[in-house]
């Protein structure tokens, strides 16, 4: 009895246990105990003696792929140092040249029509006719507006008339006259008749000049019905319509004219530049710019022809005017614009492109290439900067190769790798022209 239960008991045993999946060290174990077919507790021990050596192996493979690892690390660090290190940086270079450079008064300002006139009428009346059309270039003499004459023309009438009745009664004056002196010398008239006489004359003969300057007035007034146009320009809006009634007192008028060819700029430039404004003027008119408000696109090109009799103490700046011919009337009243006032031209200047020139902690810099392709720094005093182009008061010889672009890598005493605009080295451009 005793012995069937234990047998029963490993019996159950075998059944639960797993079926083993070991493999690498265990692998032949398991196969062992399985071919055996001992009981389960001698496998057990027989594979917890190999656990230490098992260990032990995946201990040394870890430690030997960590010095592996750490040792590819340090390699491919000490590459990139190395690398870094005799990599010369690519930088483009220009030439330091002789050259021209024109030196500007950039400002602000505003067109403004040369000649402007609002016209108005000068006497009463109704409007019969209109002679222009908004937005019309009109001839100075052209008919703009006609109002009704009627009126003016009988003023003008009746003042002729009363000339020719004045006229009359100064010729009977003067026949009077004669007959009253021929008597006087006969004893038969008196000397207060003569008198009469002769004062009739000198009457009458002042009445005919104020008929005459009544005709003249009336003439005037006459003429005042037909508005020519005063100047050539181009009109404005239309204020008034045939049929209306205008008057010599009204406040609004009737179109207004403005002067665009040629037409003024007036513009603003700081009260320290005036001594050099005044200089450049002795050698001949100074040459202004028109630009666009953002000071991409040129508009027109003049002359300054003003300077004001006096600086603004608020500002600090000096109103200037210049006249622009504006044959394309691409300038309009009341358009702002950018200027640019050529004062005077610096005459072969050293000069360099305003990229080449860098601020460090001591000032002004620039890097040139040496003799011996390696990078060197010169200190520099620069003067006007103008266009894209600087001039170069001290530090830059002509002729010498200056760093425009990689300054950042640049470093002094290191060599560098000149590339041109096309892309190709120094080796493929030996010159190391840009």
């Amino acid at each position: 009895m005793m012995r069937k239960q234990q047998w029963r008991a490993r019996s159950l045993g075998q059944a639960r246990a797993p079926p083993s999946t070991a493999c690498g060290p265990f692998a032949k174990d398991s196969v062992v105990q399985k071919q055996a077919g001992e009981p389960g507790q001698r496998p057990a021990r027989h594979v917890a003696r190999h656990w230490p050596l098992a260990a032990a192996l995946v201990l040394a493979g870890a430690i030997a792929a960590g010095l592996y690892l750490g040792a590819a690390g340090n390699r491919t660090r000490e590459a990139m140092r190395q690398g870094a290190t005799v990599t010369a940086p690519p930088v483009h270079v220009a030439i330091v040249e002789k050259r021209d450079v024109p030196v500007f008064i950039d400002g602000l300002g505003t067109a403004q029509a040369t000649n402007a006139v609002s016209v108005k009428s000068r006497v009463d009346g109704q409007i019969t006719k209109i002679g222009f059309e908004e937005g019309q270039i009109v001839r100075e003499g052209d008919l703009l507006v006609q109002i009704d004459a009627a009126p003016y023309q009988a003023a003008l009438d009746q003042a002729i008339a009363k000339l020719a009745q004045d006229q009359a009664s100064l010729t009977n004056a003067r026949q009077d006259l004669v007959r009253t002196s021929s008597l006087a010398k006969a004893g038969d008239a008196t000397q207060q008749l003569l008198d009469q006489r002769t004062a009739a004359v000198a009457q009458f003969s002042a009445q005919i000049q104020a008929d005459n300057a009544a005709i003249e007035s009336a003439k005037v007034q006459l003429a005042y019905t037909t508005i020519r146009a005063p100047l050539t320009g181009r009109a404005g809006f239309r204020l008034v319509d045939a049929g209306n009634i205008v008057h010599a007192n009204d406040q609004t008028g009737i179109l207004s004219i403005a002067q665009i060819t040629p037409i003024s700029v007036i513009f603003t430039a700081p009260e320290d530049e005036l001594p050099a404004i005044s200089t450049g003027l002795q050698s001949g008119p100074l040459a202004v710019t028109a630009l666009s408000s953002d000071g991409k696109r040129t508009l027109a090109e003049g002359t300054l022809s003003l300077i004001d009799n006096q600086v603004d103490t608020a500002s600090g700046t000096i109103r200037l005017k210049a006249s622009f011919p504006n044959a394309e009337q691409a300038l309009w009243p009341g358009q702002s614009v950018t200027t640019r006032l050529r004062v005077s031209t610096i005459r072969d200047a050293v000069a360099v492109p305003d990229t080449a020139v860098q601020r460090g902690p001591n000032g002004l810099f620039a890097f040139i290439v040496g003799k011996d392709g390696m990078a060197e720094l010169r200190d520099t005093k620069v003067g006007p900067i103008q266009d894209g182009w600087v001039v170069i008061e001290s530090g830059l010889v002509p002729g010498e190769r200056i760093i425009t672009s990689g300054h950042y890598r640049v470093q002094p005493g290191k060599p560098i790798q000149v590339v041109s605009n096309d892309g190709t080295t120094a080796g493929d451009n030996p010159s190391g022209a840009p």
